[in-house]
């Protein structure tokens, strides 16, 4: 019951802010509530604030002791939504596929199916000795990512 009162107040305030999207919800024990948000263009003190306001000053706190966290996700926090890979076109991304591949590579596209990694790479000539760079390139499904990261570049 608690529960379904904080998601649908959540709701109602993405459906507010359509630049922001939920990562992560959850009510831990004793009503304490977590929540993770991105946007499309970052998050500032101010979004996270205007969640927690919509949430907090909507529950009557005679009826629900509670405890309200409201961030956003970190640099250095993994992907999880098809919108924050988007977000990154462009960037470096360190990527662990289900099959043990790993990758770090540039994100060039990503729809809502799959991203596209682009790298360059030292191989053997095909003729004579010594290394060419060549120019390699992977679709990965969201399905097939175990984890990616954005790596930052100082």
């Amino acid at each position: 019951m608690f529960r379904d009162i904080v998601k649908e107040l959540l709701e109602d305030c993405l459906e507010q802010r359509q630049d922001l999207f939920l990562i992560d919800f959850e009510i831990l024990e004793g009503n304490k509530i977590r929540i993770i948000i991105d946007g499309d263009k970052g998050v500032l003190v101010e979004d996270c604030m205007f969640v927690s306001r919509g949430i907090e000053h909507n529950i009557d706190r005679d009826e629900h002791d509670f405890a309200l966290e409201v961030s956003s996700s970190g640099a250095t926090t993994p992907l999880t939504h098809p919108r924050q890979y988007q977000k990154h076109i462009g960037r470096t991304l360190e990527v662990k596929t289900a099959d043990n591949q790993k990758f770090e590579a540039t994100l060039t596209a990503a729809n809502a199916q799959d991203i596209v990694l682009n790298w360059k790479a030292r191989e053997p000539k095909p003729i004579g000795k010594g290394k060419v760079t060549v120019q390699k390139s992977a679709t990965l499904l969201y399905s097939e990512i175990n984890e990616a990261k954005v790596k930052i570049i100082f």
